[in-house]
């Protein structure tokens, strides 16, 4: 690369295929671009608003903390933190919470922790995890190792040894799959880059019994599907089923960055002082943000709200589906985590859904994520699914036309 060329690189590594578009502020379920346009936001940050845009009682816990103090370290106990994991300890089926910055750290730190387990226990043999095709866990070297998807492998040399991946949905390849060596399985509830696609209760189920036969960790990676967005706390909880590690982020901190791996005293064990850290995680401003999204969320009533409007959601969707079969397939997912499986192109339907004023996020298998934010109303939900009827049938007539 010649001078010159370094010149013209972009200060911004382009390590993303962006938009053309920028946004100036916030307001509940909307973004207002520096276009002047008005967006429904149905992408969330990727699942991380939650809560919407300038929810007061965010605004209000991260200024206040702000005037008080930011940062101190891990050296020193952090009061807000503690009660943090206390609460999601008392809420879940965990004993003890890591906090870290994002959801990539989460679960690199649930991957050493099954790692530690075994050893911890005698067996420093066991340390491969079982995950599946179409996974997406992060993308630091041993979670692209995880996810095993080839465009995020390549180019960045041996994959980090340790995961076996089996297909979706595949139990006589899992069964296979279990060796000496094997020291957990690693599963989303729901994909979500995969296409969105939900793992079956008897399947959740007949993992967890897998894994009290062959002696190993149930790990369930809730990055996505976690807080509230399946309208239960945590996606497992529609199956019944409790794993042994646990990772969250995204929506956690509501916008602010914030993850944490939770685990049970038996699996955590052998996470003793020295073993693992952090300098950012878990600090005053991401803790005071982590219980004011929890003050909302713990209310009576929410994960109601949720569930009655996802299901006025899912059944508008279903209904464009069957009037727009030329556009789409089918609606997939649970909750407020959907997404419309395409026959045309997804980035046609995503760009359409843009032009009439509606975000989104593409997934894998060709379909097109809608992520509302959880506090939206029955009333925005509709006013989000006309936008999909008119782009839907926007791009009917142009089928049609161009067919």
């Amino acid at each position: 690369m010649s001078v010159a060329d370094t010149k013209a690189f972009p200060a911004v590594m382009p390590t993303y295929a962006r938009t053309d578009l920028s946004f100036d502020r916030g307001e509940g379920v909307y973004l207002y671009g520096s276009d002047g346009r008005r967006y429904m936001d149905f992408m969330g940050g990727i699942a991380v608003s939650a809560l919407g845009h300038s929810h007061p009682k965010l605004v209000n816990a991260l200024t206040e903390q702000a005037k008080r103090v930011w940062h101190v370290s891990n050296i020193f106990r952090i009061p807000e933190g503690e009660r943090l994991a206390k609460r999601l300890t008392d809420a879940t089926f965990a004993d003890t919470v890591f906090f870290t910055n994002s959801g990539a750290e989460a679960m690199e730190c649930g991957i050493k922790l099954v790692r530690k387990y075994h050893s911890h226990n005698g067996h420093p043999e066991r340390y491969r995890i079982i995950t599946f095709e179409g996974a997406f866990h992060g993308r630091t070297l041993a979670t692209i190792a995880a996810g095993g998807q080839k465009k995020h492998l390549d180019g960045f040399g041996p994959k980090v040894d340790g995961f076996d991946q089996v297909p979706f949905g595949d139990h006589k390849a899992l069964e296979a799959a279990i060796g000496p060596a094997t020291a957990a399985i690693l599963i989303e509830p729901i994909q979500g880059e995969g296409g969105i696609r939900p793992v079956p209760t008897q399947c959740l189920r007949g993992l967890r019994e897998l894994c009290d036969k062959h002696g190993l960790l149930l790990f369930f990676d809730e990055i996505q599907t976690g807080m509230g967005r399946t309208g239960r706390l945590f996606a497992h909880e529609w199956a019944g089923v409790t794993p042994d590690v646990m990772t969250i982020a995204k929506a956690i901190g509501g916008g602010f960055p914030l993850g944490a791996c939770l685990a049970t005293a038996k699996a955590a064990a052998g996470m003793v002082a020295g073993t693992h850290g952090s300098t950012y995680g878990g600090n005053p401003l991401a803790m005071a943000c982590g219980n004011a999204v929890l003050d909302v969320m713990l209310q009576p009533g929410f994960f109601d709200h949720v569930q009655q409007v996802a299901s006025h959601l899912k059944q508008q969707l279903e209904g464009i589906v069957a009037r727009h079969p030329d556009v789409f397939e089918e609606v997939r997912g649970q909750g407020m985590i959907l997404g419309l499986k395409c026959k045309l192109p997804q980035n046609d339907v995503g760009n359409a859904l843009r032009a009439h004023g509606l975000l989104t996020v593409n997934a894998g298998d060709n379909v097109v994520r809608l992520l509302p934010p959880l506090i939206a109303t029955a009333k925005e939900i509709a006013e989000g699914c006309a936008i999909v009827e008119a782009a839907a049938t926007e791009l009917s007539q142009k089928s049609r036309k161009t067919g």
